[in-house]
Order: structure tokens, then C-alpha cells, then sequence
């Protein structure tokens, strides 16, 4: 067996606590943890911020230019931080030859939807308005939870008459919050991370008293058009694979530009494993490349025709 395995992975999860045995603040203190467990290399430098009453990271990869990645942390709305995701989103950043803002949006319980929602456009309207980037060089990505708050700011900002960005990332996204799609049963016994018992307590923690078909906590619920492309991945043995899978054809069906990868046996957020896992480093290249071509091609100017 490859020491850089799927398989090897998962006998690593193993031997923690199931997440239904935890309570937040125990998965938050857990997850964090990964700070230790992957530091970053000495050639991503990071800034800490305030941005719009917004804690945040910058992540500056040396060499780094172009492409800027607003990266939206995963965690059910409720764990997860930058310091659970940096190396991550580092990464990214430097796949894409670019840097990261990672903000660290409001949580729930304590501060529920749409808080998040709010933190993230604000983390935009700074890159754009107080920094003076163009769009067209951003792209907004996110995992898990993160992912399906990747989709709800761009329907945001498209609502408020905001210029969108370059393109849209999704890893691993959640973007149905009634944790009722076929995909939480057929998937059930092979996914070792999501459980829907735990999710559906993440998700009433971070409702509180909006419905979980509300369009900017369940995007799935909610009007896709005019979004800029989507570039989703996610792993055949998720819980959470219709929540992509239906993403992308909703995306498609709302006249919009939507791509889907389901890689064969990764499990939730694999690219999270990085040192870890082969297929992690392999995706993160396609999402680098991506938001390379994307950014690229945003800012390209329209051809002007001389006749």
C-alpha cells in the first residue's frame, strides 16, 4: 500500500474520537491542531489583519503575483479557522501563483446566518474597494461548508450589484443545509468524516431561526444565473457528493459555466490532507491551474475590431 494513500488516510482518522462524541469546542480545539500537524514552508509569508472589522491572513507565497484567492475555510459554520487552514489555502496560492486571503468569518453558535455570509462579502468589497483589485484577478474559493459559502457570496455580491470576481472554487462544498440528498444514505458507510447526524447539528447551530432552504445558507435552493464559472471537485465516497453533483447541473440548467471533478475514492476534503495524500497535491494543481487560466483570461481585453 502507497504510505500516501486514501487508505492510509483513513487509518489515520481512525484513531481519533468520532466528531458526534465532541462537543464544538472540542472539535475546534482538534482541528486546529493541524497549525502543528502542517506548518507552512518559510516561503509563504503571512500577515496578520483586520479587514472591515474582519480578522484575516494574507498569505504571500514568494514569487507569488497575480491571481489573489479568497479562501473560505471549511468546518460546518461552527469549527475551523485559519489556523486549521492555512496550509491549504497556501497551497492553493501558490499553485495558482498568486496569494490568499483567508478571513476568519464569525461562527456559529455564536453568531449564526447570516454572519458568515456578511464576513465574506465584506473580506470581497476590502480586496476590491479598499485595496483597489480588479475582479478579474480574485477568485472566491472554499471548502466544505466553506465551498457552499464560496457560492452564497457570489450570489450575494451578484444581488447587491457588486462586480464578481474571476470564477468560483468549490472543495468538497455543502451547499444544502436540509442534509436530506440521496447521496447522506448511499454514501453513509464509506465516508469517514461527514456524519448527518453531526451535520444537521451543525446546521441548526448556524440557522438558528432562518429556513434551511434559505437561498444564502442552501445555495441549492437557490437562483444560479448570472454567477462566473465554477470549478468543483469532490470525492465518490462523500456524504456530500449530490451536494456538488447538483451544484453543477444547477449551475449548467441557470445558463452558467459549471466544472465538475468526482475523484474515485477520496473522501471529504481530501486536498485538507496534503502532506498526506498523493491525490491532494494532484487536485490542488488543477485548482491552481485553474485559477490561473481564469484570471488570465478575465483580464484579457475584448478584441477590437479595426474594419
Amino acid at each position: 500500500m502507497n504510505a500516501r494513500s486514501v487508505q492510509a488516510v483513513r487509518q489515520h482518522l481512525a484513531r481519533f474520537p468520532h466528531q458526534s462524541t465532541l462537543t464544538f469546542d472540542e472539535l475546534r480545539t482538534q482541528y486546529d491542531k493541524a497549525e502543528r500537524a502542517f506548518p507552512l514552508s518559510d516561503d509563504v509569508e503571512v500577515t496578520r489583519m483586520v479587514v472591515r472589522n474582519v480578522s484575516a491572513e494574507w498569505l504571500r507565497p514568494k514569487g507569488g503575483g497575480g491571481a489573489v484567492v479568497l479562501y473560505l475555510h471549511g468546518g460546518g459554520y461552527v469549527i475551523g479557522s485559519p489556523r486549521s487552514h492555512r496550509h491549504l489555502a497556501a497551497a492553493i496560492a501558490i499553485a495558482a501563483r498568486g496569494s490568499a486571503l483567508l478571513p476568519d468569518y464569525r461562527r456559529a453558535p455564536e453568531h449564526p446566518f447570516p454572519a458568515a455570509v456578511d464576513d465574506a462579502v465584506a473580506a470581497y468589497r476590502w480586496l476590491i474597494e479598499d485595496s483597489g483589485l480588479r475582479p478579474a484577478s480574485i477568485v472566491i474559493a472554499g471548502d466544505s461548508a466553506g465551498g457552499g459559502l464560496a457560492v452564497a457570496t457570489l450570489l450575494a455580491l451578484r444581488d447587491a450589484d457588486v462586480p464578481l470576481p474571476a470564477a468560483g472554487v468549490c472543495l468538497s462544498p455543502w451547499t444544502d443545509l436540509t442534509c436530506s440528498l440521496p447521496s447522506h444514505t448511499a454514501r453513509a458507510a464509506v465516508d469517514p468524516i461527514v456524519d448527518t447526524s453531526m451535520v444537521s447539528r451543525m446546521a441548526r447551530a448556524y440557522l438558528g431561526s432562518a429556513d434551511a432552504r434559505t437561498p444564502l445558507a442552501s445555495p441549492l435552493h437557490a437562483d444560479l444565473s448570472g454567477l462566473p464559472p465554477l470549478f468543483i471537485q469532490v470525492g465518490s465516497d462523500e456524504v456530500l457528493l449530490d451536494d456538488a453533483t447538483m451544484l453543477a447541473e444547477r449551475a449548467r440548467a441557470a445558463g452558467g459555466d459549471a466544472t465538475l471533478e468526482v475523484w474515485d475514492t477520496m473522501i471529504h476534503v481530501w486536498h485538507w490532507f496534503l502532506p498526506m495524500l498523493d491525490e491532494a497535491q494532484s487536485a490542488v494543481d488543477r485548482i491552481g491551474a485553474f485559477v490561473r487560466a481564469r484570471t488570465r483570461a478575465a483580464a484579457m481585453p475584448a478584441r477590437v475590431s479595426t474594419r
